[in-house]
């Protein structure tokens, strides 16, 4: 009786290709066939190194037990193939042949992730994969939706993260992005502090996306700050907003409020009778503040307002209550007033959130805005956690 010869599935993945090469035809395309041949073979193969014996071999210095096959689909150039991955009994072994996939496949969702991040829109982002990797690769928004909310456990983890002290605090006026809740369009408040820390260099304290504005979402704000070890603030630059305002006598009641003299300049337009009055009024303002003390300051509002009080009344009697407002930073040194007079510094990342969002245009929930919202913060973050002081030292 002649003896049978069982071919080794090594020369038929071998064969395959010989005969068909890349171009295979048919219902199974030989490539995909050839590939999983080949990628099992290796698999066993390294999954015997990895034991420290073959299988059914009796070894006393085996590490583990062989535990069978699981069945792995994944998408390949030349199509979707499904693979026996080896198991072990222990665990701890997979295959590096598909372990080098995944790792391909977590770099493709951290550079489509990324994309999103830096404001390109899914219609792109969807694109750009194609082209590179060819027509075949399919990606749907909501695939671009859950590959960017793979950022969430790293974005919750920065806004968690414990705070030092922060002597020169921000806190800027909320901007609103668009989003949808219970079936219903509605705007959404992006709050977002940036503190000045004592090496002297500016870190965005925290973020917070909120429905609405009402004080018990602005007194929540600052309130986890301080629960996240935030201390040592000895003074406060933010806009005139009620709701800031409470939460902040209730937070840190015993804090100086600087408000923002360029708001305040603004603020003073609608208190003027004609269109013409808004030059020189504005020029008469900056003087006040940009005066070298506070008594200079005290002394050119008395003058002023006297002088305002015949012919625009309304505009002194907001001057008399609302400009002093502005002079708490006169208690800091003449080389650190430039800097924290105003929340100029906070427009700079509005302008740069608004740039991001518009793409967007529109959130699906909250969670997605904050999370964009978080992930553009950490940039500014890191940016200025190894850039220039942003403080001069005290002369």
């Amino acid at each position: 009786m002649a003896q049978k010869v069982e071919e080794h599935p090594l020369a038929a993945a071998c064969e395959a290709l010989l005969a068909h090469g890349l171009d295979g035809t048919g219902e199974t395309p030989r490539i995909l066939e050839a590939l999983r041949i080949l990628v099992n073979e290796v698999s066993k193969i390294e999954r015997a190194e990895y034991l420290g014996a073959q299988p059914y071999e009796r070894n006393a210095a085996r590490r583990d037990h062989a535990n069978g096959f699981k069945p792995r689909t994944v998408r390949a150039r030349v199509g979707e193939v499904t693979f026996d991955v080896p198991q072990v009994r222990g665990g701890g072994f997979y295959p590096s042949a598909l372990e080098r996939g995944s790792r391909t496949q977590q770099a493709l969702n951290l550079a489509l992730a990324e994309m999103y991040v830096q404001g390109v829109s899914t219609r792109r982002v969807i694109d750009v994969p194609q082209r590179l990797l060819g027509p075949e690769i399919a990606i749907s928004s909501t695939q671009v939706s859950r590959i960017a909310a793979t950022l969430d456990e790293g974005l919750a983890v920065w806004r968690e993260r414990p705070l030092g002290a922060a002597p020169r605090t921000r806190c800027s006026t909320p901007r609103y992005e668009r989003v949808r809740e219970g079936g219903r369009i509605v705007d959404c408040a992006v709050l977002v502090a940036v503190g000045i820390d004592a090496g002297r260099k500016r870190r965005v304290l925290g973020v917070s996306v909120a429905l609405s504005e009402a004080e018990v979402h602005w007194r929540d704000f600052p309130d986890r700050l301080v629960k996240r070890g935030l201390h040592g603030v000895r003074l406060i630059v933010a806009d005139d907003h009620a709701g800031l305002k409470a939460a902040r006598r209730a937070v840190l009641p015993s804090v100086p409020w600087q408000r923002c003299q360029f708001h305040l300049q603004h603020n003073a337009q609608a208190h003027m009778p004609r269109l013409e009055q808004r030059a020189p009024v504005a020029r008469q303002l900056r003087a006040i503040v940009n005066a070298p003390d506070r008594a200079e300051a005290q002394r050119l509002l008395a003058a002023t307002v006297a002088q305002w009080r015949a012919e625009m009344p309304k505009l002194a009697d907001w001057a008399e209550a609302n400009v002093p407002e502005g002079f708490a930073v006169f208690e800091l040194p003449p080389a650190h007033r430039t800097r924290l007079r105003t929340t100029n510094g906070l427009e700079r990342i509005n302008r740069e959130l608004k740039r991001r969002t518009r793409v967007a245009t529109l959130f699906p929930n909250p969670a997605s805005c904050l999370r964009l919202v978080s992930a553009l913060l950490t940039e500014f973050d890191e940016e200025w956690m190894t850039g220039k002081i942003y403080l001069p030292m005290n002369p």
